[in-house]
């Protein structure tokens, strides 16, 4: 499953099993689809970074994990964290369902 975040500002597609645990970080249910409103932004944007700084210190090192191929969270949210930057900017609402299920509505 594909997980597609949008606002009127810009579109974001994740991996679903990610997507549910950044919106979990973002303090909602993880529920797919879903939406965040704009006046609710700033305050899920602080949670998700919170969470993710907390991720990054609980992340156990393996001494065999190759560093280069693996891929962390933080890098994987940088998308969903900018498209909620600029749509906490613009005062936009940001909408999240299920890829290709259709246009999202606004």
């Amino acid at each position: 499953m594909l997980v597609t975040f949008e606002s009127k500002v810009g579109r974001v597609t994740l991996f679903g099993d990610v997507a549910v645990q950044l919106i979990r970080m973002m303090g909602r249910s993880g529920t797919v689809p879903s939406a965040l409103l704009a006046a609710d932004i700033p305050e899920a944007l602080a949670q998700l970074r919170r969470a993710l700084e907390a991720a990054d210190t609980e992340a156990p090192q393996d001494e065999e994990d190759d560093e280069d191929a693996r891929v962390t969270l933080r890098t994987r949210a940088f998308p969903l964290l900018r498209l909620l930057e600029d749509s906490a900017k613009h005062r936009c609402d940001v909408l999240w369902d299920q890829a290709g299920s259709g246009p999202l509505r606004f």
